[in-house]
């Protein structure tokens, strides 16, 4: 592709992709926008105390329709909103293909304290005029450009820095080959804390630990996670007091799926952690060693249990099964869901054709949204759940169990055909309540940020 392409063609193609890929940014961000609205106008807001309120209907519909998750839809639907609603001529430039996405976000963030609307149209205007040059900036720069026009219109709406402490955070990315990445900042006398401790546990191994110094206190964290004191020693010599010595058991249970064969030795197919990933045949053949094996029974012409819990058989299978909540865009993990009835029981049964994971925000969905005008869901005997949305399309999910260990798919039997009982009328009485509707958490944020700036400015203390 392009080989034949001059360096100027190559560049013009370039710069016209740049254009065409901010356009189709602008595209996506507005219609959420303009979606929400709609539907909010036609909701007529009925569900704002809700814990599972309009906005939530509205940004799952748009996860289900773009393959994402709930919290980007939400976040994609909140900058669609501000630019039609605030910020017009801002959304005219973006739409135009003249600013990146990355200063839309911080014009956005820097801004979001302005509740004037004389003073929000001011600002819209002055970076609808300046933000196109600022593509090349870097985003502390186009940050103190926008802090500039704020002061100027709205000074109690700066952001001002959040005290350091209030940086603290722990972060775990799982990377591949089973591992996964831990990054964070602590407070400086929680970590010397958490290092002396690290540094004791690694020193409960004798000297002929096979394992280098960073390996040890790696495992020793896992140690300290166990409330163990000690840890296990892995020079494997019987004159070790330390070896394989454990001083406490667990209260944290991990939850690893994998085929007999590649626990025995005689296959190589990865294993599978719940809410981590794939996890080499060799690691879990180590961590079988010492792990409490539980055998899957996979049902064969199941007969449904009678009552509404399912049975401890039929939860392990679902779980297994299914791997992740099922609802479109969600991955919460299998072992942190409810189980529940696709067809609402007792009008449909307590059986693996008929039982899916959800986690308890889509299972507060399912249960107080689904039905007539909302949304709607059909499960085949393998676990597949065919969705139906309130404008009426389909999302199909197929069980992430079953496409890692395929004799998890193993259809389960064809049910007969029932959509359940009417919803009854006063069921909204169920839901969970907030305290504060998502617009009032809202304004309660800004005013006590505005609230913050115009105390430092009595005070005389800079904001900086």
């Amino acid at each position: 592709m392009f080989e034949s392409a001059g360096d100027g063609e190559l560049l013009d193609t370039m710069r016209d992709a740049q254009r065409a890929e901010r356009v189709a940014v602008a595209r996506k961000f507005l219609a959420a926008g303009r979606f929400a609205l709609q539907r909010f106008a036609a909701m007529g807001n009925t569900h704002d105390d809700w814990c599972v309120d309009d906005w939530d209907i509205i940004a799952s519909e748009v996860a289900a329709e773009l393959g994402m998750s709930r919290g980007r839809a939400s976040s994609m639907i909140g900058y669609g909103r501000t630019l039609i609603e605030h910020m017009p001529r801002l959304g005219e430039v973006f739409l135009a293909g003249q600013v990146d996405f990355r200063v839309i976000s911080i014009i956005d963030y820097r801004a979001g304290l302005i509740v004037d609307d004389e003073a929000i149209a001011a600002i819209d205007e002055m970076v609808a005029h300046k933000a196109p040059s600022w593509n090349k900036l870097s985003d502390k720069k186009i940050a103190q450009l926008v802090d500039w026009m704020v002061l100027d219109v709205d000074p109690d709406a700066l952001r001002v820095a959040k005290e350091r402490d209030d940086d603290r955070y722990i972060d775990i990315t799982i990377d591949k080959y089973g591992m996964a990445d831990i990054e964070g900042k602590i407070r400086a006398t929680d970590a010397a804390a958490l290092d002396e401790t690290l540094g004791q546990l690694t020193a409960t191994v004798c000297r002929d630990d096979p394992r280098t110094a960073r390996q040890r206190r790696a495992d020793a964290l896992m140690a300290l996670v166990n409330r163990e004191s000690s840890m296990a020693c892995r020079c494997e010599t019987q004159r070790c007091a330390a070896s394989g010595r454990r001083t406490a058991t667990t209260d944290v249970v991990i939850h690893l799926i994998a085929d007999a064969a590649t626990v025995s030795g005689e296959k190589n197919t990865p294993g599978y952690v719940a809410g981590v990933g794939p996890v080499p045949a060799p690691m879990v053949r180590d961590l079988a060693r010492t792990a409490k094996l539980k055998p899957l029974v996979i049902p064969k012409d199941p007969v449904a249990d009678p009552r509404y819990r399912p049975s401890a058989a039929l939860a392990d299978f679902v779980r297994c099964r299914d791997l992740t909540c099922r609802w479109p865009g969600c991955d919460k993990p299998a072992w942190k869901a409810d189980i529940d009835h696709t067809v609402p029981y007792p009008a449909g049964p307590t059986h693996p054709s008929n039982n899916a994971c959800y986690c308890r925000f889509h299972h507060l969905m399912k249960t107080f949204h689904c039905g007539p005008g909302g949304w709607t869901e059909q499960q085949s005997p393998d676990g597949t759940i065919v969705f139906t949305s309130p404008s009426g399309r389909k999302y199909r999910t197929e069980p992430l169990g079953a496409q890692l260990f395929t004799h998890l798919a193993t259809p389960t039997g064809v049910l007969t055909s029932s959509t359940g009982p009417p919803p009854y009328e006063w069921r909204g009485l169920a839901m969970p309540k907030r305290k504060r509707t998502r617009a009032q958490d809202r304004a309660y944020r800004i005013n006590r940020l505005r609230a913050i700036n115009a105390a430092r400015y009595a005070a005389d203390i800079p904001p900086f």
